[in-house]
């Protein structure tokens, strides 16, 4: 019986300027050698291409609805490029919501999507935690950091890395943040609060592969673990 997991894909590691496909052929690599034992659900992210779409509509005061369905597009544009990247069938499209993303799944075994449908306040992340909820499995973040920190490592040089932390503190800490489309902390406010309420074993991986290659061997790896 293969187990079920889903990965959120930060659009950073996408196009983080432009389309690194080097760095996506390892995570293939990776996902390939695993594919006997797991199905996955990809949750694609914006990154700095959705950020740029907000800021834009931020500034002409739109609304935060608005801004939040221009990220969700280019969310869904990134799947799709994903789901071509990995081989599968360009005439299926990409699912908008958790029961075509869960039939899909039993179809094919790999699945990639954007966000779903609108909800206020939420990123790509909670719609993989809803989705990982949904299928009571584990969630990875995917990220271009190499787990949690207790405050911005890009600005602070004295971040101090968590290697382990309560899905009760680490509720705590991000919603010591106010929302924001596209913001850029580790997961939302509302998916700390699904993973919390749910219990669901969640683990934020930063851009070595190699590291989800050692999570998903039930190896020793380099990340944050959120759980208990």
């Amino acid at each position: 019986m293969k187990k079920e997991i889903v990965i959120s894909l930060g659009g950073s590691l996408i196009v983080p300027d432009k389309v690194d496909t080097k760095a996506l052929l390892r995570l293939k690599k990776v996902i390939d050698k695993h594919k006997r034992n797991y199905k996955f659900v990809f949750v694609c992210g914006g990154g700095s291409i959705a950020r740029k779409y907000i800021q834009s509509l931020r500034e002409t005061n739109k609304s935060q609805k608005m801004q939040s369905l221009a990220g969700i597009a280019v969310t869904r544009l990134n799947a799709r490029f994903m789901s071509y990247f990995f081989g599968l069938d360009p005439e299926k499209g990409i699912p908008h919501d958790i029961a075509h993303v869960v039939k899909d799944l039993k179809k094919q075994g790999m699945v990639f999507c954007g966000g779903l449908r609108y909800a206020p306040d939420q990123t790509s992340d909670s719609t993989a935690s809803k989705i990982a909820k949904q299928l009571r499995c584990s969630f990875v973040n995917l990220t271009n950091v190499r787990g949690l920190y207790n405050k911005n490592p890009a600005k602070h040089k004295d971040a101090k890395f968590i290697a382990e932390i309560s899905w009760k503190d680490f509720y705590k800490m991000a919603n010591a943040l106010k929302y924001s489309p596209g913001q850029h902390f580790v997961l939302d406010q509302n998916a700390s609060k699904i993973i919390m309420q749910n219990k669901v074993p969640t683990y934020i991986i930063g851009n070595d592969f190699k590291q989800l290659d050692n999570l998903l061997s039930g190896k020793k790896f380099i990340g944050t673990k959120i759980e208990g």
